[in-house]
């Protein structure tokens, strides 16, 4: 079925990706930021940009909402 919507916004150009990072694997200081933590979430742009890094998934995606972006996972 291929039923045309008017008003859908076009996503394309919008699409980030989020995916976990080692912490022990980022910059130092931004390790000594990270609380403890492990793992923190990034989202990425289409070209590859780390646009954020953030503390959940979660967050991740709604960050990326609250931008007009379209959030992706990447495993």
């Amino acid at each position: 079925m291929d039923v045309k919507y008017e008003n859908l916004p076009d996503t394309t150009d919008n699409i980030v990706y989020v995916r976990p990072v080692d912490v022990a694997d980022l910059p130092e200081d931004v390790r000594a930021q990270a609380a403890g933590l492990d793992h923190l979430y990034a989202v990425h742009s289409s070209e590859g940009e780390r646009l954020a890094l953030v503390r959940d998934r979660k967050l991740a995606f709604v960050l990326a909402r609250q931008n007009d972006m379209s959030p992706v996972n990447v495993h």
